[in-house]
């Protein structure tokens, strides 16, 4: 059975930072790319930051509205993924999602609440 388990979220104000973690199982973590994903009230789910497994270099991307304030890590001895967001702003506040994707396997966790107040 495969679970992600998304913590780290909260209330913090603009400007203020929060590191999200995703804890895996029943998967071989380190081949999965993992991601995060948000999605704000009445908006569709969004693409934030992605990083490769270890098969293909681990390399790390993020989107463009988080670039240079968010970072994406991963520690395939801890099976966990990390999200690592630095000034925060308002429009960051969603709930926020990781993912697991390898071929045609593709997983959820149940997200976490981020909330960035003015």
């Amino acid at each position: 059975q495969v679970q992600l388990v998304e913590s780290g979220g909260g209330l913090v104000q603009a400007g203020g930072s929060l590191r999200l973690s995703c804890a895996a199982s029943g998967i071989f973590f380190s081949i999965y790319q993992m991601g995060w994903y948000r999605q704000a009230p009445g908006k569709q789910r969004e693409y934030v930051a992605d990083v490769a497994g270890i098969t293909s270099g681990g390399t790390t991307n993020v989107a463009d509205s988080v670039k240079g304030r968010f970072t994406i890590s991963r520690d395939n001895a801890k099976n966990t993924v990390y999200l690592q967001m630095n000034s925060l702003k308002p429009e960051d506040t969603a709930v926020y999602y990781c993912n697991a994707l390898k071929g045609l396997n593709n997983y959820w966790g149940q997200g976490t609440q981020v909330t960035v107040s003015s």
